[in-house]
């Protein structure tokens, strides 16, 4: 467990962080009390959670691996993208394809930090401080677009950051900004939690009370309907087999499916193609 003593200048270790809390959730060390706090309050309703980050991990290493692989897409732009753990884009990316190039995004000193230790000694990768709700301000950084070929497909990838995104601060709008900026081609990757309503009154009112977790200690969090996240990929080709729990988008032959909990069914995904 990461102490006072360990954490990188600037960061505030009493107020949680998401990417910590996520960090917790995935087994990491590179969290403190406070985001344990929270972790532990939400894993009171929704014991699973380690599984559904697992699940969430598990759906980026395989959109990626087909982007790479299949779609021979050779560069990202991961906003959002946490602290740094097994499976990382670029280690999926390169394996497919050794020219292929990341950009890392995410507003938390300490993912800054911990990137840029693990990739000093590697080109293909790099890692920048910022908010995705600036689009505009890492959609012109030097460092981004030094990195990234505007005028050749890029792979989009927002795991688990809309529903960190209040409706007040219009996630549409941010999404929107990010995908025009996007050459003809591209693809778009969303996860996020979803709120199934009354198909699964349990799993929705579990999601209503982990929200409010969320919001009383993250100050941000926002379970949306099957709806609402299509929204964000309006314009956009939609692959087969749509907007689905993570574990159900393209598995891995004989990849073992997780039980279907409340958390399953509150925690799906997509991939979409821009024409």
């Amino acid at each position: 467990m990461a102490s006072n003593e360990a954490a990188p200048s600037g960061v505030d270790v009493s107020v949680p962080s998401i990417a910590r809390v996520y960090d917790f959730m995935l087994g990491g060390k590179d969290n403190f009390a406070v985001d344990r706090t929270v972790a532990e309050h939400a894993l009171k309703i929704t014991p699973d959670g380690p599984q559904a980050a697992q699940a969430n991990r598990a759906f980026l290493r395989r959109v990626v691996r087909f982007l790479a692989a299949e779609q021979k897409i050779g560069q990202f732009l991961d906003l959002g993208s946490g602290l740094p753990t097994q499976g990382n884009v670029h280690q999926v990316a390169t394996r497919h394809d050794p020219q292929a190039r990341v950009v890392y995004v995410d507003n938390d000193p300490i993912v800054l930090a911990h990137g840029r230790a693990l990739l000093a000694h590697e080109g293909a990768a790099t890692v920048i401080q910022a908010d995705v709700r600036s689009p505009e301000v890492i959609l012109e950084g030097a460092e981004v677009r030094q990195f990234l070929d505007f005028s050749r497909p890029i792979g989009l990838l927002l795991f688990g950051i809309l529903h960190h995104i209040g409706d007040d601060e219009d996630p549409k709008a941010v999404a929107a900004k990010l995908i025009e900026a996007l050459p003809s081609g591209s693809y778009v990757a969303i996860s996020h939690f979803r709120d199934p309503g009354e198909r699964q009154p349990d799993a929705s009112r579990k999601a209503r009370e982990v929200e409010r977790i969320f919001n009383e200690s993250l100050g941000t969090g926002r379970w949306r309907t099957d709806e609402e996240i299509l929204s964000f990929v309006e314009g956009l080709e939609v692959l087969e087999p749509g907007l689905v729990p993570l574990a159900e988008w393209r598995p891995e032959p004989g990849e073992t499916a997780p039980s279907q909990s409340d958390t399953y069914h509150t925690f799906v995904g997509l991939v979409a193609r821009k024409p």
